[in-house]
């Protein structure tokens, strides 16, 4: 598997990451053991997670891997913090105390003593972002985290947070919802992240799966879209819509004799600043499915085809 570059950094990522929002709620020990093995065998590297994933118990879940499936080494890992579970839900925190505290309990959970990329999950509107900004040199200089940046983030908070960490720690990442279906991060983000040398990280760029094809007709029962806790993530792209893309994405894959998924993905892997891919793979099968699609390099007439018929909205000021 190709290893890219993250921005302008030393930092080498696959090009497919492998997420793991799934792993010890939907997805148990031994799949997600058969993942990890599917996916560093095939040339992956990129290993994402997060605090808030399962409360933790994705974390946890990766500590009993590491070792025992494949070596520490072997994988780059990313964690997330900044959202934090309280007995009224969920709440953003980007403050330095929040962070630094998720970050140690993460290290524990995860059985080492650094990651190799640490993002703020979310942008917290009642924190400066220097203040955030903060704790991710500190996270840097105390050797708790070799690289960080910033998830979900919009342009301008990507450039003022490179602006901040210029000169010491540098701002490594930014990981953003990027498809054929999502392209709300090609207006400023990604732009932003290429003038500044930030690398993309691309989660979800299966549409929430539905790029699959699997929704076409019907929702299935063992489906995320059916799941009690993921129906409400996958439905904003059910609608009338999305149709359009899913078809134009059925109808290149069968000229090619591919599957949808090998073509969103591909479609994806080459797009500008993009450095890696990262697909949440319930099953290993549906992982496989993912990793088959390293060989598929589109045709550049069906790739501006599914541009056309993707493209987002664009206006003043991007446009002007």
């Amino acid at each position: 598997m190709e290893q890219r570059h993250l921005g302008r950094t030393g930092l080498r990522v696959s090009r497919l990451g492998l997420g793991t929002m799934t792993w010890s709620r939907d997805t148990d020990e031994h799949e997600a053991a058969e993942q990890l093995r599917d996916f560093v065998d095939a040339g992956g590297t990129l290993l994402d997670t997060s605090a808030s994933y399962a409360d933790g118990g994705a974390e946890e879940l990766i500590g009993t891997l590491l070792g025992d499936v494949v070596a520490r080494d072997e994988v780059v890992l990313c964690t997330k913090a900044g959202v934090r579970r309280t007995g009224s839900g969920a709440v953003v925190d980007g403050s330095r105390g929040a962070l630094l505290t998720s970050l140690d309990a993460s290290l524990a959970r995860l059985g080492t003593d650094h990651v190799d990329l640490f993002l703020v999950q979310s942008p917290d509107p009642r924190t400066p972002l220097d203040e955030t900004v903060s704790a991710l040199r500190l996270a840097v200089t105390s050797g708790r985290a070799r690289y960080v940046g910033l998830a979900n983030h919009a342009g301008w908070q990507v450039a003022r947070a490179a602006t901040l960490l210029e000169g010491d720690t540098g701002l490594a990442a930014v990981e953003a919802e990027y498809s054929l279906l999502q392209r709300g991060v090609e207006r400023e983000v990604l732009p932003a992240a290429a003038a500044l040398g930030v690398g993309a990280l691309a989660w979800s760029p299966l549409g929430r799966g539905v790029l699959t094809g699997k929704y076409r007709r019907t929702i299935p029962a063992d489906s995320r879209a059916a799941s009690p806790h993921l129906a409400g993530f996958v439905e904003p792209y059910l609608g009338r819509d999305s149709a359009a893309v899913v078809e134009a994405v059925a109808t290149a894959a069968d000229g090619l004799e591919r599957t949808p998924l090998e073509v969103a993905l591909a479609w994806l892997r080459g797009r500008p600043g993009v450095s890696s891919a990262v697909v949440g793979a319930r099953t290993a099968a549906q992982l496989r499915g993912s990793l088959a699609s390293e060989d598929l390099e589109l045709p550049v007439e069906l790739r501006r085809a599914l541009d056309e018929v993707s493209a987002p909205e664009v206006g003043y000021p991007e446009r002007f």
